[in-house]
């Protein structure tokens, strides 16, 4: 495993830092949000040409998560000989042992005899339950190929589920430990505004972008008030204006609330060709947001989404146009998507 620096020895060429909250990390305004790497049959050669491209822009975040399929383990091998570059941000739970594992088997048992007693599980799914947690952390650890990550952040759970001071507590441990340097949530609405509250974490995750601004005025304010780290997801809503038709509901179920805002929201410079750099860049000059993290599998994209960034905050009259389309359209329902 690489030793890991107090902070990456890269000197950013294209993007600026940005101080990372009360954590002390100094983080580029571009990250790299690994999901789309590890739900594609992305090829090694392919993974470290997007390595090779972050270094290169001077991107020095690296998001991913236990759940976004082999991710973890990708990266951890693009990462040999060049974990000093970048902080490594993961995820854990909503992912179970496998059935192949001790605790695993264990873990499915007492599902089962749960349900056989008419129990209600307490923890809503057993990858929530302290054991997984601790088993996730440490699979991390050894698929990342480091001896510390950065910043481990709960994937999106309830609020219920962050009331329970067991659930925290196997992070602060991990801290503790040696395993983990800060602390942070991965969600959106009323858990997200429980997590910045509770005083327990060091950073929230939260979805931002032209499609996706109720945090703006609600948990950004808050995060920002109490010095947190906030990383932006689905920074682009997910390309989805460039499509021509909506994605199928049941392969893509996930698009539908982005599709359908976009529409409605009728962006006039999204029919032009700066629609990626105008939507990266209005993200970026949130308030309150330090860190974007577009997904690829291309490394093209990764150095054209940097110099995007690279460009600045947004003009002031363009930014607050897009928010005052944003107030005039938006629904009452139109809340973060988790």
């Amino acid at each position: 495993m690489d030793a890991h620096t107090q902070q990456p020895s890269n000197q950013p060429s294209w993007l600026d830092l940005r101080s990372f909250g009360k954590t002390g990390l100094q983080v580029s305004a571009l990250g790299f949000g690994a999901a789309e790497i590890g739900y594609t049959n992305t090829s090694e050669n392919d993974v470290d040409r997007m390595i090779g491209a972050l270094v290169e822009s001077g991107v020095n975040v690296i998001d991913t998560a236990a759940m976004y399929g082999d991710s973890e383990e990708k990266i951890g091998r693009a990462l040999r000989g060049r974990r000093r570059h970048f902080h490594l941000f993961t995820k854990c739970g909503r992912s179970l042992p496998s059935q192949r594992t001790a605790l695993g088997l264990l873990l499915r048992a007492q599902r089962r005899l749960r349900r056989w007693a008419g129990l209600v599980d307490d923890y809503e799914s057993f990858d929530w339950r302290p054991h997984a947690l601790e088993w996730s952390i440490d699979r991390s650890l050894r698929r990342l190929r480091t001896d510390t990550i950065d910043l481990i952040q709960l994937h999106s759970c309830s609020e219920n589920i962050l009331r329970k001071t067991e659930v925290v507590g196997v992070l602060q441990r991990a801290r503790e430990a040696g395993k983990v340097r800060f602390l942070g949530y991965s969600g959106d609405g009323d858990a997200a505004m429980y997590a910045i509250r509770s005083g327990q974490f060091d950073a929230v995750q939260i979805s931002v972008n032209i499609a996706d601004q109720d945090a703006i005025d609600t948990t950004l304010c808050e995060a920002a008030r109490l010095g947190m780290g906030v990383i932006a997801k689905r920074p682009l809503a997910n390309s989805l204006w460039q499509r021509t038709q909506r994605p199928d509901p049941e392969k893509y179920p996930q698009y539908q609330a982005y599709w359908e805002r976009l529409r409605q929201l009728h962006y006039s410079f999204l029919e032009g060709n700066s629609g990626l750099e105008t939507a990266l860049r209005f993200t970026l000059s949130v308030p309150g947001v330090h860190i974007a993290i577009p997904g690829t599998t291309n490394s093209k994209h990764v150095l054209e989404n940097a110099a995007y960034a690279a460009a600045g905050r947004l003009p002031k009259s363009l930014f607050d146009a897009i928010r005052s389309r944003w107030l005039q359209v938006a629904e009452p329902g139109w809340a973060g998507q988790v």
